[in-house]
């Protein structure tokens, strides 16, 4: 369907009835929430649930990030059901149409309250006209679903509900499991919890858990974690607003089991956390062992997140604003361990974070490389002779992972591998190992542990 020339009339505001009806308030919130995404312009970092009434912001988050999830699919309908595309000025037309499609491809909302309000909520971004181009499309989908669906899913990216240039580098590094990698991806992450070893161990907390009517299980590989069969708000979970739980996925959770060796028999250690924000493995490794930690991160509005959470699990580190490239923030005095969670591709946890389909370029890899390199190679001298470099992403892509750690190892003579491989989880991968996104289990992530000679 095509659209008339928008006017001043067309674009008039809704009547104030009309803005608190939340059927459509919420898909016309969803909409400006996506207009960044589908420009490229922003992400759903940060994403604000308040800007719609309370019973409504689990459809909020549902329809930003399910489109978002399924964007390539959405898309390719969307060139099907309009004879032209819409002008860049309604990318917001536009994403009210990705999440009317979204809706009656993906959520259980009956087929005349998803066409009816989505195509409605054209009048509360003041695009009135857009109201019977959408219901056009809408109601063809609805007549020819199966028929458009098979035309557009012929092409693989459609699909898998990936960007061809990451479902071809998922496929050269991983040529028996791209698929199962792309299929992971597009299913939403189990929510996982850290127990704070500080309040008591795991199965204490399942029993915790279990009498608040919350079901979980221990996870396979992280000692403190533990797996819910279903999410919860956080305020829901037993102690967790007086530090005795966090949310944190399973393979995040084993850069401490790294570092155990390490920090272990060594009470007061100096350790850095370098690109520590939001403070997860902080804040793990500080429950764990006895240290001096020291963490660092380039965003200030990050690195509060970091202090608010220590402050919740009553942790203490010094923390500072720098940039790990450089060194203006270093006392001068070595570390006996440094985690180095560099910043990456994000390709292990596309699942948590749709967005990255869009935003991530495959030129950008290039450039991340770099930038992982540059930091290696300023880290590594504030390392003691005989500490530890825990090198981490959260990224499946080798030129991250396995060809930087062997590129680093080839220009550092006193740096050596010490990754165990005696291990269950992940697979090895160059000097490091690798874990690949599974459904209901861990994110994807690589892990590199360096001994300084």
């Amino acid at each position: 369907m095509s659209q008339p020339p928008s006017n001043g009339k067309s674009r008039r505001t809704a009547s104030r009835g009309l803005e608190n009806d939340g059927g459509l308030a919420v898909r016309a919130a969803a909409a400006r929430a996506l207009v960044p995404v589908i420009t490229g312009k922003g992400s759903l970092a940060g994403l604000d649930d308040h800007q719609v009434v309370a019973r409504d912001r689990a459809l909020f988050k549902a329809l930003c990030f399910g489109a978002c999830r399924t964007l390539p699919r959405l898309e390719a309908l969307s060139g099907k059901l309009l004879n032209k595309p819409f002008k860049v000025r309604d990318a917001d037309v536009q994403a009210l149409l990705l999440v009317g499609i979204y809706q009656l491809l993906y959520l259980r909302i009956p087929a005349h309250a998803a066409v009816g309000e989505t195509a409605g909520a054209a009048r509360l971004i003041g695009k009135e006209w857009a109201t019977r181009v959408l219901n056009g499309c809408l109601r063809r989908l609805q007549r020819e679903s199966a028929t458009l669906l098979a035309d557009v899913d012929r092409d693989p990216a459609v699909a898998l509900l990936h960007p061809k240039w990451l479902l071809k580098s998922l496929r050269q590094a991983w040529p028996d499991d791209w698929r199962a990698v792309a299929e992971a991806n597009n299913v939403p992450g189990p929510m996982t919890l850290r127990v704070n070893r500080r309040h008591g161990d795991r199965e204490a907390y399942l029993e915790r858990l279990d009498a608040a009517g919350l079901e979980g299980r221990l996870c396979a590989h992280a000692p403190d974690g533990i797996t819910l069969e279903t999410p919860c708000d956080v305020f829901e979970l037993p102690g967790f607003d007086t530090g005795h739980v966090s949310v944190q996925d399973e393979a995040a959770q084993l850069a401490t089991v790294l570092l155990g060796p390490t920090l272990a028999p060594r009470p007061g250690a100096r350790v850095l956390d370098a690109c520590c924000a939001p403070g997860g493995k902080t804040s793990h490794l500080l429950e764990v062992f006895d240290i001096d930690m020291h963490a660092v991160d380039s965003d200030a509005e990050r690195l509060a997140r970091v202090e608010d959470a220590l402050q919740r699990l009553g942790l203490k580190a010094r923390l500072a604003h720098g940039d790990a490239t450089a060194r203006d923030w270093w006392d001068g005095t070595p570390f006996e361990a440094i985690l180095l969670d560099a910043p990456c591709s994000g390709s292990g946890v596309i699942r948590r974070h749709p967005d990255i389909k869009r935003l991530r370029r495959a030129a950008d890899i290039k450039t991340l490389a770099k930038l992982q390199a540059r930091l290696l190679d300023n880290l590594w001298p504030l390392l003691r002779p005989g500490g530890t470099l825990l090198y981490a992403t959260c990224s499946v892509l080798p030129e991250e992972n396995s060809e930087q750690v062997a590129a680093f190892l080839a220009r550092t003579p006193d740096a050596e591998a010490t990754t165990p491989r005696d291990v269950a989880w992940g697979r090895p991968a160059g000097a490091g190992q690798q874990l690949l996104p599974e459904a209901d289990s861990h994110d994807g992530f690589f892990y590199a542990r360096l001994k300084k000679g």
